[in-house]
């Protein structure tokens, strides 16, 4: 059923936007779904007219997918997504993404708002993700797999491609951007963590902690895509400061961090024809 569902919504994408073809997928987090307004000659689609397409009902996620071009590349830009909290389960999300590589995407690019693990790291930072901890207590994958998708048993080892990630260090440091690689770990929510939580997530080696992101990596490496993302800190993790920890505060942190991953990620399209010199 996902598959087909993903077939058809790939139909209704090149439907709206004929002799398009995007190469690059990139999903939205909460407060940054105004990057997508960048795309040139952009086309919108709400989610309502995608087979199988999530309908987001948190704050900050607008539900509809942008197709367009960003820094030279065209993309398809996911303007919001939905969450394990939810409660809708996995099944729209696996649509999504399988939806993207039908219609023709082959990385996709993930952004999220997320809680800094790391004192020094303070709001308004970017890091990049190199690896996750899965905190869910689930798996997208669960239940019945379609090997005309992807294995029974893919691994994760370099799930965050590693060529992505040199390519985002060297955009960083071209736009003076500081660059941060680090461990992104996904809690169910919806509630924040607990500071013995927190605690527990800075000894596991976890730099940034969210609510989503990691079910998104898990389905695209599955079915072939490369990935690479960014997390976007708008807050210290509970218990690092006495500062406030609310979705508004998140909302408003990422919003005024997004102009820089916006030029972070542009960039970063740009650079994708060029040689990565230097690395097999």
């Amino acid at each position: 059923m996902t598959a087909s569902l993903a077939v058809q919504a790939a139909a209704e994408i090149a439907r709206h936007a004929p002799g398009l073809t995007p190469r690059v997928g990139i999903i939205l987090g909460s407060g940054l779904g105004g990057i997508a307004d960048r795309a040139e000659g952009a086309v919108a689609i709400p989610y309502t007219e995608l087979p199988g397409f999530p309908v987001p009902s948190v704050e900050g996620h607008a539900g509809r997918l942008v197709l367009g071009r960003l820094g030279g590349q065209p993309v398809a830009v996911m303007q919001g997504r939905v969450h394990a909290y939810e409660g809708a389960g996995f099944g729209a999300l696996r649509t999504a993404i399988h939806a993207l590589k039908a219609a023709g995407c082959d990385i996709l690019f993930l952004t999220c708002a997320a809680g800094s693990l790391r004192l020094e790291v303070g709001p308004g930072r970017i890091v990049t993700i190199a690896d996750h901890i899965n905190m869910l207590g689930t798996n997208p994958l669960v239940g019945p797999n379609d090997s005309a998708v992807g294995p029974r048993f893919p691994s994760l080892q370099d799930a965050w491609d590693p060529a992505l990630r040199r390519r985002l260090a060297v955009v960083s440091d071209r736009l003076g951007i500081p660059f941060l690689e680090g461990v992104y770990a996904a809690y169910l929510g919806p509630s924040f963590e607990t500071p013995a939580e927190v605690r527990m997530l800075r000894l596991l080696g976890a730099e940034a902690v969210g609510m989503s992101t990691v079910p998104e990596c898990i389905v695209a490496r599955h079915c072939g895509l490369r990935v690479a993302g960014c997390a976007v800190i708008t807050n210290l993790g509970v218990g690092l400061s006495d500062g406030p920890v609310n979705h508004e505060h998140t909302l408003a942190a990422a919003s005024a961090a997004a102009a820089d991953l916006e030029r972070l990620l542009t960039g970063f399209l740009n650079d994708l024809d060029t040689p990565d010199e230097g690395h097999p």
